[in-house]
């Protein structure tokens, strides 16, 4: 009960803010609609009304505040409209149907999955070489930083557009961006957890004559366990990211982001918002899915104990 009411707090605060916001970012097209519809004579010229302070406007016309909690293509929706969009993009809709969220959301995961898998191989991978290899530590892993300065907004349609020139399309070019942006922290986190072991653990093996490969398994992967989890947890979301960013420069008709963009071509804010909720409710289940592998494991492992 303790950790569920600073939760809970936090929520109504940002929830009161939420609709404070939307005052002001959308009193100018209450009071633009209601002189439409004849219901005010124009309290100020367009130009008066786009220079005046919003705060201002609200404060002058009280009675239309109401108006600007329950608008249609609303520059800020209120998080009622949001969430009423979501329940029938899910609830409401079947999940076969391309008016779902759920489908959309399953096109997405599945390319955050495998992009995921990728790039926590590859991670674990080239961190088991980096730990083991002075050669690699010094060359690839100066390489594996720079990468992530490359804005992946620059870098995802040249993947695209290489992967589509050999005719590789749908699913993989969106799990390879997915790939490029999780593989680092796995990387990062897998070296750092190798490497935990202090000098007296390992020598103490060395004292029983143990192999490379026998201090692998004995220590340094056991040691590396909590190291991988908490960047596995980065890297799935990220990767979603990726499958988001993935769907973006080639015009996708399926998939979280594909959502987005038909909402900002029409102007659709609250389909926007709720593709968005979509994605942080995707990503909280897969860091959920996780921890709760990593409770499992790190308790048969004796870690918390």
């Amino acid at each position: 009960m303790r950790s569920v009411v600073p939760i809970l707090t936090v929520l109504l605060a940002i929830v009161i803010l939420w609709y404070a916001a939307a005052v002001p970012m959308n009193i100018r097209t209450a009071l633009t609609q209601a002189e439409r519809d004849g219901a005010i004579v124009a309290p100020a010229t367009r130009v008066e009304r786009r220079d005046a302070n919003a705060i201002g406007l609200a404060l002058r016309n009280p009675s239309h505040i109401p108006a600007t909690l329950d608008q249609e293509r609303a520059r800020l929706p209120t998080p009622h409209r949001v969430f009423s969009e979501l329940w029938n993009t899910t609830v409401m809709k079947k999940i076969t149907s391309k008016r779902s969220l759920v489908f959309h959301a399953w096109i997405t995961l599945s390319a955050t999955l495998l992009g995921f898998a990728i790039g926590a191989v590859l991670g674990i991978a080239l961190a088991v070489g980096i730990v083991h290899n002075r050669a690699m530590d010094m060359s690839v892993m100066p390489w594996a930083i720079a990468s992530q300065t490359i804005p992946i907004l620059a870098i995802a349609p040249m993947i695209i557009v290489v992967l589509n020139s050999v005719g590789i399309q749908g699913l993989l070019p969106k799990a390879m961006i997915s790939a490029y942006l999780s593989f680092f922290p796995v990387v990062v986190g897998m070296v750092k957890g190798l490497r935990s072991p202090d000098a007296m653990q390992l020598d103490q093996l060395r004292t029983y004559n143990a192999s490379r490969t026998a201090t692998f398994f004995k220590l340094r992967l056991p040691a590396s366990v909590p190291y991988l989890f908490t960047s596995l947890k980065i890297g799935a979301a990220a990767a979603l990211i990726g499958a988001i960013v993935g769907e973006l420069p080639t015009g996708a008709v399926r998939g979280l982001g594909a959502r987005l963009l038909a909402g900002s071509y029409y102007g659709q804010t609250e389909q926007i918002w709720s593709a968005l909720f979509a994605a942080a409710f995707v990503a909280a289940g897969l860091v959920g899915i996780i921890g709760l592998f990593q409770r499992i494991t790190m308790n048969q492992m004796g870690f918390n104990r």
